[in-house]
């Protein structure tokens, strides 16, 4: 029997927003609705004039409200939507998705309205607030008052616990759609449409390219292989508009191989256009320089892509070096293009078992069932109970 039947889910990015946020924002979203919740979506957005509100859909209903330059501002509008919307509504859970803002307005609505909160950690959302100029006092109250505490990875729930001396965070991995992301043929004409040469060595990478992700040491990387043989770095996606300058920047002192960066922008098709881009890839890299559990490594490696990541956050929970994906560690991300350029040269035999193991071990441990499974563990607990997800107990005195 259902404890929550109906949530309110606080978010700053959710689609059409592009990222990781927003992917695993709706992806949530919409395993919650499957598991018979009754979801209500506010999402902030600068698409729309500051305090304009527009709303549509049952379920999940989703209420997009114009964000104000400063936060100070924007709040005030969102608690008068949540005025309305409670009493329109009885709430059984609040659910903050990512730490700052969403986890602590979520935090403080929840103490308003009496209502339990679930704050849900990311990534680098800890760390941002962590260290000056961060908000430090913001960041210990949230986590304190938040009835429950989720963590994408193992790596957060350690840092959680470290902060705060709450033992008590339920681990939520991120999960991957593989019958969308599989290995398939290359798209008949893919190639020649983007402009990537026939004897070319595609690296690729997904999302929104930034320093975090390793921006400089891609392009540091496509350079150093662009010495030993033709390459290419296929960007499905786009690069933030505040790294611009840096890109700018490669391409004044590379300008041949500036031509060489082939920016897919977001793509018409979804999903499944992505999962056509990533058959692109001879080598799929993610070199974060801190990153949470990335949706968008998790989707290469289930779309059977040869992937080399950093040591960033939960990744080392992701890939096992040498058996389905390859580790640099960060201190030696100046090694990267040497280490591509030894996967391009490791055999097909090599490379396909390594593909292979990457794609089996999505489909075992980052699968959509285990998520709605650790979900309903999660939500499906009376107040004052608690209930162990995965082998450890998770906060449920909802």
């Amino acid at each position: 029997m259902w404890v929550v039947s109906r949530l309110l889910f606080i978010t700053e990015h959710f689609p059409p927003s592009l990222g990781g946020v927003a992917v695993s924002a709706n992806r949530i979203v919409t395993a919650l609705c499957s598991l018979g919740v009754k979801v209500d979506v506010i999402a902030w957005t600068r698409a729309l004039q500051p305090g304009v509100v527009e709303s549509g859909g049952e379920n999940p209903r989703v209420f997009r409200l114009g964000r104000y330059r400063e936060w100070d501002t924007t709040f005030p509008h969102t608690l008068n939507l949540c005025d309305w919307l409670y009493a329109t509504a009885a709430y059984d859970r609040i659910w903050g998705h990512y730490l700052a803002p969403a986890g602590f307005f979520a935090g403080w609505v929840g103490r308003l309205k009496g209502t339990p909160s679930i704050v849900s950690i990311r990534g680098n959302d800890l760390d941002r607030d962590m260290f000056p100029p961060g908000d430090f006092a913001r960041l210990l109250w949230t986590l304190e008052q938040a009835t429950v505490v989720t963590a994408v990875t193992e790596e957060l729930s350690r840092k959680i616990t470290a902060l705060t001396e709450r033992k008590d965070v339920v681990h939520l991995p991120n999960s991957v759609d593989h019958e969308v992301f599989r290995p398939e043929p290359v798209s008949s004409g893919l190639r020649e449409q983007l402009g990537i040469h026939a004897d070319e060595l595609v690296l690729g990478f997904c999302g929104e390219l930034r320093e975090k992700k390793g921006l400089r040491e891609i392009l540091d990387a496509l350079r150093q292989v662009r010495a030993k043989r033709p390459a290419c770095l296929l960007i499905i996606g786009e690069v933030r508009p505040s790294q611009m300058p840096k890109l700018f920047e490669y391409t004044a002192t590379e300008p041949l191989a500036a031509h060489r960066i082939l920016v897919t922008g977001a793509l018409a098709g979804g999903p499944r256009a992505v999962n056509q881009h990533l058959q692109l890839c001879d080598v799929y890299v993610q070199p974060s320089l801190w990153d949470g559990m990335p949706n968008a490594l998790l989707e290469a490696m289930a779309a059977g892509c040869g992937c080399i990541a950093s040591d960033a956050g939960g990744i080392p929970e992701v890939i096992t070096p040498g058996v389905d994906g390859v580790i640099v560690p960060r201190w030696q991300l100046h090694r990267l293009a040497e280490v591509i350029l030894e996967w391009a040269n490791a055999g097909e035999q090599h490379q396909r078992r390594v593909r292979e193991a990457a794609r089996a071990r999505v489909i075992e441990h980052f699968n959509f069932d285990l998520e709605r499974m650790r979900l309903r563990s999660l939500l499906s607990t009376p107040a004052g109970k608690q209930v162990r997800v995965h082998g450890q107990l998770g906060p449920q005195s909802l």
